[in-house]
């Protein structure tokens, strides 16, 4: 926790040089609020460890003693001591603080991910603000490619990172599953993320965050049909129908005009493509690596690739300074937490679950582009608010009433 309030403090201090100091304290506020929340039920973690410490430490004691005669005391076991209700006790706290228990908790799963939709919300006017900070060429996609890169290439050090101190060693893949990695790395990163920051670029915070929101439907899609972990129905479909309703609707001016540009709109809509097709693989290989290393190197990996792809074609970042280097951090360490966290809510739950949350993703990433990005009179407007809503309605629907799935 520490950690998370030392980065947004220092993402609060980029947002006061920028003179957006009060949808800063909105966002950092909120979301430590949700991290606090979560690490309020790891306490018992921490109780059962004093605990066992306890218990080890009287064990010893007792071995240790020596009796006057000169002859050490007979050893007494922890669990001789405890009486039968303390042990069935401590099973059932050990059973329900396993990875498998915990992240399936509805209110653990709820908070983990909404806290992710927050981070990634903030995400839209945070990326644009570090082109300005770093005087990047908006329309120059090698340069876009190449801010990318530094980004998740330095996403996956600080995974990697806290995947060696939790395991106390160094953290990496098994050689049989670089493949893995590799696959997810170019869905997850590389194509995603090469896509999102040229069609962000090409389309305002509004539009590109309600854009965004087809990625829970192109993901219930990929689960039902590519990856066939769930069946798809009518309920879905008429969901799937709203979203895409939506998505026209925030396309319509005023005066009903269409108006779709392939590198802006059509480029946001191949990301949310990419995203569902890695949510679905991350689903499958986390049962045969590890979750942290799994999101780690891929950051590391597609990061890498996205650099070499920017230097190769001529991207460059013209301006570096203290307020952009923490801007770098801030979006390197919201891309650390966020898929690390739904990397393990995506392991121990149906991908359906999970997905459902990302509807905040809209809301949260045209409220705080309207607020910090001054884009209110579209976020106003009365088509983005309808489609807001009929995003966020389709999701609901496919969640709330969608075909039960299977128990496994």
């Amino acid at each position: 926790m520490l950690i998370i309030s030392g980065i947004y403090i220092l993402h609060s201090s980029v947002c006061i040089k920028m003179n957006v100091i009060r949808p800063c304290v909105f966002i950092n506020a909120g979301a430590v609020l949700f991290a606090n929340r979560v690490a309020a039920d790891y306490n018992i973690i921490m109780e059962e460890n004093f605990q066992e410490d306890l218990a080890e430490t009287q064990e010893n004691g007792d071995n240790g003693d020596i009796a006057e005669n000169g002859a050490q005391q007979p050893e007494k076991s922890t669990e001789a001591q405890l009486q039968p209700s303390d042990v069935e006790e401590l099973d059932g706290i050990r059973a329900k603080l396993a990875p498998e228990k915990f992240f399936t908790k509805p209110l653990v799963v709820a908070l983990c991910a909404i806290f992710c939709c927050v981070l990634w919300g903030s995400a839209f006017p945070c990326v644009k603000l570090g082109y300005r900070l770093f005087a990047i060429d908006a329309d120059s996609p090698a340069s876009l490619m190449l801010f990318a890169g530094v980004r998740f290439s330095l996403a996956g050090v600080l995974v990697i990172v806290f995947g060696c101190i939790q395991k106390r060693g160094f953290l990496a893949p098994k050689p049989r599953n670089m493949w893995r990695v590799l696959l997810v790395a170019l869905f997850q990163t590389a194509m995603q993320y090469t896509f999102f920051y040229i069609g962000l670029a090409h389309t305002s915070g509004v539009k590109s965050s309600v854009l965004n929101g087809l990625g829970v439907f192109f993901t219930i899609l990929c689960a039902c049909f590519i990856f066939r972990t769930e069946k798809f129905n009518l309920i879905k479909l008429a969901g799937c129908v709203l979203g895409f309703a939506g998505v026209i609707l925030i396309n319509l001016g005023g005066d009903f005009t269409f108006t779709f540009k392939f590198t802006g709109e059509g480029f946001l809509i191949l990301s949310g493509l990419s995203s569902a097709m890695a949510a679905g693989l991350v689903k499958i290989f986390s049962r045969h690596e590890n979750t942290t290393a799994l999101c780690g190197y891929q950051f590391l990996i597609g990061g890498a690739v996205l650099i070499i792809i920017g230097l190769s074609f001529g991207g460059r970042i013209p301006q570096i300074s203290v307020g952009a280097a923490f801007m770098l951090l801030y979006l390197a360490f919201l891309s650390a937490c966020a898929f690390t966290l739904q990397g393990f809510l995506l392991k121990y739950n149906p991908v359906s679950k999970v997905a459902v949350y990302k509807s905040t993703n809209p809301l949260f990433g045209a409220v705080f582009s309207a607020i910090i990005l001054s884009e209110s009179d579209q976020l106003l407007s009365f088509y983005t608010l309808i489609a807001i809503v009929l995003v966020c309605l389709g999701i609901f629907i496919i969640n709330k009433f969608g075909e039960k799935r299977k128990k496994t």
